[in-house]
């Protein structure tokens, strides 16, 4: 019987096991690229698109190092209902999806992303409610002045709420599983560079966003700097829908760019008088 019992749970912990692997990697690769590519190789060319002044402490970076691989064993432990759901054969979806064709496997991405999109920004929302912020958000708050390690810095109630999206959607709406994968590389990528602290995303030449439904670096650093604004995680049409961006998110990602643009054209300009 007990031998029964462990062979039927070999399977729940490989899985598991591989799930922690490829999230692990995933997220060291790009938290650690991130950080490699402008805190370090890029640091002085990317000076004028540096939003604060200050950078975080070296303890801050493996506390958040250290509570990410946390979160990533939650989410890990998430994803063993799908994958006991889809070996007992009670997960159609990624079947189903994967006779809709390639029109279906790009729609189905987009349609993800802007569903995560609005979940972050409710769930956001919600722990952000002086009942719930404790014990739910205060440790990714913690981190002021954030860095690309702060990517899943979260408490254990957050990585939950995080973490529960993938097996909802993957169970409601048939999705097949390369774009699964495909949300997950977009997700992490947009984590990290959002808490990257470098304005990446291009200005206009009236300074605004060159793409202003997308959020930028900026608009999510003032979130941790002056938490109760900038609560989306890729788009800004909840924050504006909503009233909760930023008043002066605009003028403060125009600051930054402007920077840059100043220290690129120096050579050509007139010094100030």
């Amino acid at each position: 019987m007990v031998r029964e019992a462990l062979n039927a749970l070999l399977p729940f912990a490989r899985n598991w096991l591989d799930a922690m692997q490829v999230d692990v990697t995933r997220y060291v690769m790009f938290s650690v690229g991130v950080w490699l590519a402008l805190w370090v190789v890029l640091a002085i060319p990317l000076a004028g698109r540096k939003i604060r002044d200050s950078r975080p402490p070296a303890r801050q970076l493996l506390v958040e190092f250290a509570t990410s691989i946390r979160s990533i064993m939650v989410f890990s432990t998430l994803g063993l209902l799908t994958f006991g759901l889809f070996r007992a054969g009670w997960l159609p979806g990624p079947y189903i999806a994967k006779g809709w064709g390639p029109v279906w496997f790009w729609t189905s991405l987009v349609l993800m992303i802007v569903a995560h999109d609005a979940w972050f920004y409710w769930t956001h929302r919600l722990i952000h409610d002086r009942r719930l912020f404790r014990r739910f958000h205060r440790r990714h708050h913690r981190s002021n002045n954030p860095s690309p390690f702060t990517a899943y810095s979260f408490d254990l109630g957050e990585a939950f709420i995080n973490g529960v999206f993938v097996p909802l959607w993957v169970i409601l709406v048939p999705t097949p599983w390369p774009v699964v994968g495909l949300f997950m590389l977009h997700q992490i990528v947009r984590n990290t560079i959002g808490h990257s602290g470098y304005e990446l995303f291009p200005a206009r030449k009236d300074g605004r966003p060159m793409f202003p439904f997308l959020t930028t670096v900026t608009h999510h650093d003032l979130h941790h700097a002056q938490a109760g604004w900038n609560y989306g995680l890729y788009f800004t049409w909840w924050d504006k829908l909503m009233g909760t961006e930023h008043p002066e998110y605009l003028k403060r990602f125009a600051a930054v760019t402007a920077r840059k643009d100043s220290k690129l054209d120096a050579t050509s300009r007139p010094s100030p008088a």
